[in-house]
């Protein structure tokens, strides 16, 4: 990268606590920074990554450790599966992922969880108590023929 290249992305970088390269150009509404290049629009962090790093391994996204996403520090870059980078986050997928006991606090293990159709775990024990409850409930009901 030429001279004067580094100079002009490193004016839009000021530090911030924990060490993060925080952009100070354009931010995008949804937190990522975003420079010109060539008059091609580019996520500043992929930028910083492939200037300090390197190329971007294909089928490769770049994770914010710092989870910053204006962040442009290459120590806090990290390229991984786009699957990682989305369990390494804050979404509810990412939390019910690293979810370790149900609702009523049962373990999820090998042996007391399922997967739904939907792709979700449940919980054996809970299902089991919810059929004896529904069991119970339709004991001694009475079902009567129209007359």
């Amino acid at each position: 990268m030429p001279r004067e290249w580094t100079d002009r992305f490193l004016a839009y970088v000021t530090e911030a606590p924990g060490g993060c390269w925080q952009w100070t150009g354009y931010l995008m509404p949804n937190g990522y920074a975003r420079i010109s290049v060539n008059g091609e629009r580019q996520y500043a962090h992929r930028v910083a990554y492939e200037t300090f790093l390197g190329p971007i391994p294909d089928g490769l996204v770049i994770d914010h450790l710092c989870r910053n996403r204006g962040c442009v520090n290459p120590d806090h870059l990290e390229a991984v599966t786009q699957r990682t980078n989305v369990l390494r986050g804050v979404s509810f997928a990412a939390v019910r992922a690293r979810q370790v006991r149900c609702l009523r606090g049962h373990r999820f293990t090998r042996a007391n969880t399922y997967v739904a159709s939907n792709g979700t775990r449940k919980c054996r024990k809970c299902r089991a108590a919810a059929r004896a409850r529904s069991q119970r409930r339709t004991q001694g009901v009475v079902h009567c023929a129209a007359a």
